[in-house]
């Protein structure tokens, strides 16, 4: 559930084959129980219904993309790397049951580019992956800092528009970092690479969205006392990014962001980070875990 302050559009997270309880759907072969998530994504307010299918392949792409299509009107986002897979996904969508709204294609990286290959075969709007780059090596290196991703995203954003979409079609994917494990400053290259794009027309009506789970991977649920923490941390990142320009995520209906004032033990969480250098980054998430914020 959303904070009407923050007018994110929510990608519904649900149906990824790294959830290990849809994970244990997919293993049995239950598509009408995974689209059976669809629709309670959907009926809870999610705006688009993610579909990942992991490594599963193309025939499990296409075949759950129609009977997600069968329980909701919503668009889907093809999620997936492999290019067939994402071609069956596409092949299989029909604009007619999602009130003529593209499918979302997540996400093309540049190393990538061929999926643009894909338009030929069905209109999409593309989430773009600018935490990546291509190396001198000619293999796929993390973005350092912001300038790299800033940069990454605005060579992305001329390959899209080359392929003929417009701004409108597109979103950039800064890539969040874990915070149980962001040593180098991720989080201060997100927030950076917002600043500049929002700066910049360059980027003028499209859109920043990050799969926002990512950020609390790996973190307990709650803190000794009983207190959330997936949530108010996600919500303390919401706080700072939305302002910058983020405005859509892959995320949780059933988690209720909300914008949090500055002395929320969350914020001051995410403000520690974000004053951290290294591994101290890390000691302010078990600060906040331990309850000392």
């Amino acid at each position: 559930m959303l904070d009407s302050d923050f007018q994110l559009t929510l990608i519904g997270e649900s149906i990824n084959d790294s959830v290990p309880s849809t994970r244990a759907l997919f293993d049995v072969g239950d598509l009408a129980g995974i689209a059976a998530l669809a629709k309670a994504q959907d009926e809870a307010g999610a705006d688009y219904i993610d579909v990942n299918v992991g490594t599963r392949g193309p025939d499990v792409m296409a075949e759950l993309v129609r009977r997600i299509q069968e329980v909701t009107t919503k668009p889907l986002s093809i999620d997936t790397p492999d290019y067939d897979t994402a071609k069956a996904g596409l092949e299989a969508y029909d604009t007619g049951k999602a009130e003529g709204a593209k499918p979302l294609l997540n996400s093309i990286s540049p190393m990538r580019i061929a999926t643009f290959e894909l338009l030929d075969i069905q209109p999409f709007c593309a989430i773009l992956l600018a935490s990546e780059r291509m190396a001198d090596s000619g293999y796929a290196a993390a973005c350092r800092n912001a300038e790299e991703t800033y940069r990454t995203a605005s060579e992305m954003r001329f390959f899209a528009s080359r392929c003929g979409l417009e701004n409108e079609d597109l979103f950039f994917d800064p890539g969040i970092p874990p915070a149980a494990t962001d040593t180098e400053g991720g989080l201060k290259r997100v927030l950076e690479t917002l600043r500049r794009m929002r700066a910049d027309e360059e980027f003028a009506r499209s859109r920043v969205s990050v799969g926002l789970s990512n950020f609390t991977v790996m973190l307990p649920s709650k803190r000794p006392d009983g207190s959330p923490v997936k949530g108010p941390l996600e919500s303390a990142f919401l706080s700072l990014a939305v302002p910058l320009g983020l405005d859509t995520i892959i995320g949780s209906v059933k988690r209720k962001y909300r914008r949090l004032d500055e002395d929320h033990p969350a914020a001051r969480c995410v403000g520690a980070m974000l004053a951290a250098e290294g591994f101290d980054s890390l000691l302010a998430v078990k600060d906040y875990y331990e309850g000392a914020y």
